[in-house]
């Protein structure tokens, strides 16, 4: 089955970095566009990025644009979710997903806070 597990969150301070991973299985990764969403509490669920199958076309939120770079390597299954100059709003459970068939498949998130 379809599965996403995501990984690197942590605590950080304001002004700092982090690299999100999120690993695939279950399905044929190399064909499937891949997103990162987060929520923090309280607010809705917002789209961070998303990377095309191949790689090719990048797009993000405009609360993280120029900050944030998502990238996929292919060969292991796996999107990446670079975060730099980090502040305290990215706050929030991170989330990969991928859609199949006109379904959402998550995964289970991994807490950022950035807090000094």
């Amino acid at each position: 089955q379809v599965q996403l597990v995501e990984s690197g969150g942590g605590l950080v301070q304001p002004g700092g970095s982090l690299r999100l991973s999120c690993a695939a299985s279950g399905f044929t990764f190399s064909s499937y566009t891949m997103r990162w969403y987060r929520q923090a509490p309280g607010k809705e669920r917002e789209l961070v990025a998303v990377i095309s199958s191949a790689g090719g076309i990048r797009n993000y939120g405009d609360s993280v644009k120029g900050r944030f770079t998502i990238s996929r390597d292919n060969t292991k299954n796996t999107v990446f979710l670079q975060m730099n100059s980090l502040k305290p709003d990215d706050t929030a459970v991170y989330l990969c997903n991928t859609r199949l068939n006109g379904l959402d498949y998550w995964g289970q998130g991994t807490q950022v806070t950035v807090s000094s």
